[in-house]
């Protein structure tokens, strides 16, 4: 049974790790940071930006994968994986620039936490 719902938000969240990465590769260069963050607050934010995506994403995924090869709604798959796409890019718009936490970073991981919770339990009630 193809998953191909997942399929497209595994590659779009794929693609925003990637971008996360080299992110964090180019402020190595710039600020001259071999390992870890180097004392620098900029740093420390970059790799937090890409940490967070690592932390939270392939969980999300795992479920949507469980609860498409399940047969779960495919409205809701859409929805879901919306919301989680625009989560990480809020919540990563929100920390760009501030160790402030603002409206984004608060609204981009109440997305994702929802999409997390979501999936959790439209899972649990497909198989209880």
């Amino acid at each position: 049974m193809p998953i191909s719902i997942t399929a497209i938000y595994a590659s779009i969240l794929a693609l925003i790790i990637l971008a996360l990465s080299i992110n964090v590769t180019m402020h190595r260069v710039k600020l001259k940071v071999s390992l870890g963050d180097g004392g620098n607050p900029q740093m420390l934010r970059m790799i937090r930006l890409h940490a967070n995506a690592i932390e939270y994403i392939p969980i999300a995924l795992v479920l949507m994968a469980i609860y498409e090869i399940n047969g779960g709604w495919h409205w809701a798959l859409h929805v879901i994986g919306i919301a989680l796409v625009a989560g990480r890019l809020i919540q990563t718009a929100g920390m760009w620039t501030t160790d402030v936490a603002g409206n984004g970073r608060r609204i981009g991981q109440s997305l994702t936490w929802l999409s997390l919770a979501a999936l959790a339990l439209l899972n649990l009630a497909k198989v209880l």
